[in-house]
């Protein structure tokens, strides 16, 4: 009878790179800052060449190429720097799928201050920094800047998906930021009419999105708080992306009330947002998501689909829905008044 099989041993390595993984944040953003992928993907391959392109040292170059490379950003052959396929797409500036923008949010002083205390944001369940709805909080107008080219698929996929639904006319922007999902759903009806609404320095973001789509005549500002500012009525869409996951459940009823009233007869709500299963622990992007919402809002989460449908239902709402639109990794939920 042969021996069972020894179990693996333990190892700390996993544990050991979790904790030192801000590394890797400010790894990405040298090389974003000196324009490394950007080099290669323009013929710059050897530490030497790299490092002339980007105008530091050829010892630093190479450290970082290689740890790059290690995390699978790059390629390295005979010393020769390559780009791995996603960092050639998204990390060359010149490609124009570009992103590298979103490390001025995402990894922004604000957001590693907010994960510098979250000690103490566990102990008292919200964030233990300043809170960002302050009005004209700077950290939106960043937000709305920079976070442009994660969004432009998602809002094409979500804007397809309402249209084939159901023709849109008159359309609320909530908390429209670089206003992009509004901005979507106008060119997919030539007959909508979009009213954005945000901070009055985040709206400038939107209306100058909304210029270089052509879309200025069509798109409308609502400057204000969206809790305050009077939203209108006759709606047959509104817009709710990226936002009831700053709030807890009593206040994201209240605002779906306001959102309900202002909607036409038959009129929907489209919440996008980062939905976990029942279990909260799958799949791992929306899951993870609460943290960021522990570390930097006062009583946020990334709420399940019940979760959202019991609120909106709470909120008058007398149909929601899951859609099966691919604008992952969040999801698309419709409620209808």
């Amino acid at each position: 009878m042969s021996a069972a099989p020894h179990s693996a041993l333990p190892n700390p390595e996993r544990i050991l790179n979790a904790i030192s993984a801000f590394q890797l944040t400010e790894a990405m953003k040298a090389a974003l800052d000196l324009g490394i992928f950007t080099a290669i993907a323009e013929g710059a391959i050897d530490a030497a060449s790299i490092a002339h392109i980007v105008n530091a040292s050829e010892r630093g170059v190479r450290i970082l190429c290689d740890y790059l490379t290690v995390k699978g950003f790059l390629t390295k052959n005979d010393g020769l720097y390559g780009l791995e396929q996603d960092s050639a797409i998204f990390l060359n500036r010149n490609s124009p799928a570009y992103m590298g923008s979103v490390a001025n949010f995402l990894a922004s002083d604000h957001h590693r201050e907010a994960h510098h205390h979250i000690t103490d944001a566990v102990r008292q369940g919200g964030c233990a920094v300043n809170d960002p709805f302050e009005p004209n909080d700077p950290i939106w107008v960043t937000f709305a800047r920079h976070m442009t080219p994660m969004m432009g698929m998602p809002s094409e996929n979500l804007a397809a998906a309402l249209t084939k639904e159901a023709p849109a006319h008159k359309v609320l922007d909530i908390a429209a930021g670089h206003g992009l999902f509004g901005i979507a759903v106008g060119r997919h009806n030539p007959d909508a009419q979009i009213f954005a609404l945000d901070w009055p320095k985040v709206l400038e973001v939107a209306t100058e999105n909304a210029q270089r789509a052509g879309l200025a005549d069509r798109h409308h500002l609502l400057p204000g708080s969206a809790f305050d500012t009077p939203f209108g009525e006759g709606y047959d869409l509104a817009l709710i992306t990226n936002f009831l996951h700053h709030f807890d459940r009593d206040t994201c009823i209240s605002f779906l009330r306001k959102v309900h009233a202002s909607l036409a007869p038959g009129g929907r709500a489209a919440i996008l947002e980062f939905v976990p299963n029942p279990d909260r622990v799958t799949p791992p992007t929306p899951a993870a998501f609460s943290l960021i919402m522990l570390a930097s809002t006062p009583s946020g989460d990334a709420y399940t689909y019940a979760e959202l449908a019991s609120m909106a239902q709470a909120a008058g709402f007398s149909r929601v829905i899951p859609s099966d639109a691919p604008v992952m990794p969040e999801q698309l939920v419709l409620a209808y008044k």
